[in-house]
């Protein structure tokens, strides 16, 4: 029976040869966490099913990153249930203040998730490390309870869609810009359960952080996961991050899929998503002239080195434009560290930028940059729904860093090739 790599992860881990769509399987997981708004809910419910202890203590991730370091008295509450709860398990791994990261960056960077693995964490966004080649999915608060408990889950195997992108990316343009751009011929309902499996020349160009840019965002278009069957490129990375054993899949030629897509990626200009729905994306040379009051540059999409990278080219020896703010939030404090080293700070702040700890923050309107009633931000987050950034009457744009970082510069959303 013909494969794809989500049916032969998904087959493999319920200890059979093959698995059909639609099928309800019993999955072994290799790793689940949560957050500091996730977790607490997890912790409640294992405790209420009268469960003594996890499955695996190395297997079971605890990451408080949404409101780090805490924001108010409740924040400071919900990590202090957590740091509490992975003391009286003895969890290996806990991740506090000046240590953690924002989940979706950190886990890969610290090796955790490696190529032909189960993860599920209580975060939508958990789909990013299908970058590497794993089945990864964003499952509710209780079912992580379940899977800390027992190290599986029930899932049902979702149908494939494959995505086929060729030719040569244009300067300034990213996989950030050929996800939105997928989404928005999609639209945020197009892949409904489906697994997104991103394959094509363009594909096997990218770099690694643009690859978990592309999957974390597999979401938005409501795929169950996001995938990319692993490379030289892709083995390079886990063996660099990681000590873990790993098997690596690959889809089989003749393999069902419920749908295939092929797209000329060389005429892809960058992509900005209008309020408010990622599926509202335009060619940026469509949105000039939008004038913003905030840029926000980070997150779990874009808080790699390479989107940093990127943010300090143009930033450098340039101003913010009179009235606008801009925060940037490294993904990690390797990343952070790693800003420093290269000068990228020293960038930034003579630029006007705020540079922040590593943190979720203003992603979810939470902290570190929350928006007033009629101001609009461009942003590298994954979001833009109303009233995601703060105020109802707030406007959020989704790009990539090029983008935000020039627009920021101009005061209004320009093309990066406008800044001089």
């Amino acid at each position: 029976m013909k494969q794809t790599i989500t049916e032969k992860i998904l087959a493999a881990h319920c200890g059979r040869d093959s698995v059909s769509p639609g099928e309800l399987i019993e999955a072994n997981v290799d790793l689940c966490f949560a957050n500091d708004i996730t977790a607490p809910i997890s912790i409640k419910a294992f405790r209420e099913a009268g469960i003594k202890e996890v499955f695996d203590k190395e297997k079971v991730l605890l990451i408080p990153d949404h409101f780090t370091p805490n924001k108010d008295i409740k924040a400071a509450e919900q990590v202090k249930l957590m740091r509490e709860f992975a003391k009286e398990q003895e969890l290996a791994n806990f991740f506090d203040v000046g240590r953690v990261g924002i989940e979706h960056v950190f886990i890969h960077e610290q090796g955790f998730s490696v190529p032909g693995q189960v993860i599920v964490g209580a975060d939508s966004h958990t789909c990013t490390y299908g970058a590497l080649g794993a089945f990864s999915t964003g499952v509710g608060s209780t079912d992580v309870a379940a899977a800390m408990a027992l190290g599986k889950l029930w899932l049902k195997v979702p149908e494939s869609m494959q995505f086929n992108y060729t030719g040569k990316l244009s300067k300034y343009v990213s996989g950030k810009d050929l996800i939105l751009f997928t989404i928005g011929q999609m639209g945020v309902g197009g892949a409904l359960y489906n697994a997104m499996e991103f394959r094509g020349s363009t594909i096997r160009s990218l770099s690694m952080d643009s690859r978990f840019s592309m999957c974390n965002m597999a979401i938005e278009a409501g795929a169950k996961n996001g995938i990319i069957e692993p490379d030289g490129r892709t083995l390079s990375y886990v063996k660099q991050h990681s000590k873990k054993k790993f098997k690596t899949y690959k889809s089989d030629k003749g393999a069902n899929y419920s749908d295939e897509f092929f797209w000329d990626a060389s005429v892809i200009e960058p992509q900005v998503a209008y309020p408010h729905l990622p599926e509202n994306t335009k060619p940026v040379s469509e949105a000039s002239g939008i004038e913003i009051q905030q840029s926000v540059i980070g997150s779990c999409t874009n808080g790699r080195i390479e989107d940093m990278r990127v943010a300090a080219k143009i930033f450098k020896g340039k101003k913010l434009a009179p009235g606008t703010r801009c925060v940037i939030l490294p993904g990690s404090q390797e990343v952070y560290l790693d800003c420093i080293k290269k000068g990228f700070v020293e960038i930034f702040v003579k630029a006007g930028c705020s540079f922040s700890t590593p943190t979720c923050g203003p992603c979810l309107g939470g902290h570190m940059g929350v928006l007033a009633a009629g101001e609009k931000a461009i942003s590298t987050t994954n979001r833009n729904f109303v009233g995601r950034m703060g105020h109802v009457k707030s406007e959020v744009y989704l790009s990539n860093p090029a983008v935000a970082a020039a627009s920021a510069i101009a005061g209004k959303i320009v093309h990066p090739e406008e800044i001089k």
